[in-house]
């Protein structure tokens, strides 16, 4: 016995993506996010590392321009060099009309970007240490020996005599001894 049927049944239309296909998709959009993040994470702190030795520089240069200029180096108020770049040096360093602390031609030698000021002075940018924002450190030969050494500042540092008449940093924050540095050592 044969049995057909007048019925006709509709063809498949294969417009759409199976569900299993789908979510293969979005597994390896998944994983490939997972595997570039962190490289994108570093990135990003490396760049502040760069920005944040650069301002270093900046701040090197100016102190150099302001000895080229009076033949001596930035004092505080208590006639002492600078040892961070706290409020009264910004103000020396930046403005033209501080005429105090030396600067008395009113000369800027510095233009600081906002992100690097607050009422402390100069500081790292927010996003470059997780807790503060820190102020750098400043040394300066004085005595002119022809070098600095940063331990005299920071003595957890293993950067010793560098051979420069000014030195500027910051401790670097993922560095959890202290030891290393950002900033500028010749």
């Amino acid at each position: 016995m044969n049995i057909t049927s007048s019925r006709k049944f509709p063809k498949v239309k294969r417009d759409s993506f199976t569900l299993v296909e789908l979510l293969v998709v979005i597994s390896i959009i998944g994983l490939l996010a997972g595997l570039g993040l962190p490289a994108i994470n570093g990135g990003i702190q490396a760049g502040r590392k760069a920005e944040v030795a650069g301002m270093a520089e900046s701040i090197k240069t100016a102190v150099n321009a302001f000895y080229a200029e009076y033949s001596t180096y930035p004092t505080n108020s208590s006639g002492t060099t600078f040892s961070n770049t706290s409020l009264e040096f910004l103000g020396i360093m930046s403005t033209t009309t501080n005429t105090n602390g030396g600067n008395c031609r009113g000369i800027a030698f510095l233009e600081v970007p906002p992100k690097f000021t607050n009422a402390n002075g100069i500081v790292t940018p927010r996003g470059f240490s997780t807790n503060t924002n820190n102020t750098f450190f400043i040394l300066i030969d004085t005595g002119g020996l022809g070098f600095v050494n940063p331990k005299l500042v920071s003595d957890t540092l293993t950067n010793t005599n560098g051979a420069s008449s000014v030195a500027v940093w910051v401790l670097d924050p993922k560095d959890t001894k202290g030891q290393k540095a950002v900033g500028t050592f010749r």
